[in-house]
Parts: structure tokens; sequence; C-alpha cells
């Protein structure tokens, strides 16, 4: 029998992304503090892994016996960690950190299996290319398309696309929700999107 799964996450564009594997799924807000984390001092990776997981034991006492799956992103641009701007004023000054510049894009990943407690998390990286962007420019794409709660300043599923001259790797990833991955992780806890049970 095909166990319950929960999104741990109130992202309606990775509800969207997790939907196109075609499997049932819940989705519900963590409701999880991240500053601990972001005042750690972590290495990025550890960052999103660490949040991600955190995201999906958040749930376990809403959802007992379901696989839940959460998931954490960072941009990475010369060693340093954007999270979420949090202000359309720091939304615009990370987008001119990144004009005209490469930089990573970090994805955490965490099944958390709250039955057996077990779990298993992974991470990818995408690089992305801005092209320059006046002041101007950013100025009026973050007061078009409000990228304040998302890592980068950006909402690649959107406007932001605009703003890039070269993406690695597929779209889902820089979303928020790299689908290949999930789909491995969902296959290592026996659930496979291809086979109905």
């Amino acid at each position: 029998m095909r166990r319950d799964l929960v999104l741990a996450s109130s992202a309606p564009w990775r509800g969207q992304l997790l939907a196109q594997l075609q499997l049932p799924f819940q989705q519900a807000d963590p409701g999880l503090d991240e500053s601990p984390w972001m005042n750690a001092s972590l290495e990025p990776e550890q960052l999103v892994t660490q949040l991600a997981l955190a995201k999906a034991k958040a749930l376990g006492p809403r959802f007992p016996q379901a696989l839940l799956l959460g998931a954490d992103q960072v941009a990475v641009s010369s060693d340093r960690v954007l999270g979420k701007p949090g202000s359309s004023e720091a939304a615009v000054e990370q987008l001119l950190q990144l004009s005209g510049t490469t930089h990573r894009l970090v994805t955490g990943l965490a099944l958390w299996d709250n039955r057996e407690q077990r779990e298993w998390t992974t991470v990818t990286t995408r690089k992305l290319q801005m092209r320059e962007l006046s002041r101007d420019q950013a100025i009026e794409y973050v007061r078009r398309d409000s990228p304040e709660n998302c890592a980068g300043s950006y909402r690649f599923e959107s406007l932001g696309i605009s703003l890039f001259e070269a993406v690695d790797g597929d779209s889902s990833g820089v979303v928020g929700l790299p689908l290949m991955t999930v789909s491995g992780l969902l296959r290592r806890a026996g659930i496979d999107p291809l086979i109905e049970s």
C-alpha cells in the first residue's frame, strides 16, 4: 500500500512541480523559524540539507504515518550565502550583487519517514549566469515579480527568467524542487512514480 506523501512547503511553485510526478500528495506549511540555521555559519550544502530535514520533521506530529518531503535553497555568490531577501530594497541589492556574474543555486532535499524514523537527503547545485542589470531594471523587476521570499531575489518560473543569459541543468532545480533528484529519493523510499500501487 502506497504511503501518504506530504510536501513540507508553503511555496505554490513547489507544489506545482511535485504534481508533475503524478503522485497523490498533500502540502503543508512546516512553520519553521529558519533564523537559527541562517545564523549558524554553516556551509551552503550543510545549511540547505539541515533546513530541508528540519522542515520535513516539523510536520511529523501532524502526519505521524507519512513520508515528509522538505526542500531548502540558497544562492551562493563569491562564497557568500544569499537567502530570502525579505524586503524589496534587499532584493534589489541582491540582484545588483549578482548582476553580470555566475552564481550557484544550492538546493537541499530531505525525505523523512516519520513512521520508521528514517531519512534520505541529497544536495543539487545549478550554475546561473545573470545578465548585466541597471539599478532601474532591478527595481522594476522587483516591483513586478515580488521576489522577496526567493533565494537570490528572482522567480525563475516567472519574469525572473529574463534576468539570465545561461543556466545549467533542468529548470525544476532552479525553481526549488529538482524533480529528477526528488524522483530518486522517492524510489529509495520505495515509491516509484512510474509504478502505481
